[in-house]
């Protein structure tokens, strides 16, 4: 078994993706057969594997998700009351419920079978920068 932790540094709502870090850590780690699971460590954040190819696909995503829960300064958000951390706070721990905040990949000759268009991302629902730490076990 082997772990670590990967730093993110993310600059307002939107997916980071972070495949490229993660798949050379996996590859260091030398061939093995194995599950790779990834925990992001906040409430208010969210990991995802999604589409690689068109930078469309994650504005659209980001787009839906603050249509779907938008912040607490919208009208049809009034019966929030967790709102003393800002108006994209209880929105941000709304999706990150709604939103899986662990992966498990498998690990097969030391590469992690993601599918030829599929990418690893965090997806940040808070407004402002954050660092986002996401522990990576390798069993």
């Amino acid at each position: 078994m082997s772990h670590t932790a990967f730093e993110l540094s993310t600059h307002g709502q939107g997916l980071y993706e972070f495949t490229d870090t993660v798949a050379r850590w996996v590859a260091g780690e030398g061939p093995l057969e194995a599950a790779l699971t990834l925990i992001v460590q906040h409430t208010s954040a969210s990991l995802l594997i999604q589409e690689n190819a068109d930078p469309e696909v994650q504005v659209d995503l980001k787009a839906y998700f603050v249509r779907l829960v938008p912040p607490t300064t919208d009208p049809c958000m009034s019966y929030l009351t967790h709102t003393y951390e800002g108006p994209d706070d209880m929105p941000a721990h709304i999706k990150s419920a709604m939103l899986p905040t662990t992966l498990t990949i498998p690990v097969i000759s030391g590469r992690m079978a993601l599918g030829t268009w599929q990418g690893l991302y965090l997806f940040e629902h808070r407004d402002r920068p954050h660092r986002r730490r996401v522990v990576a076990v390798l069993r």
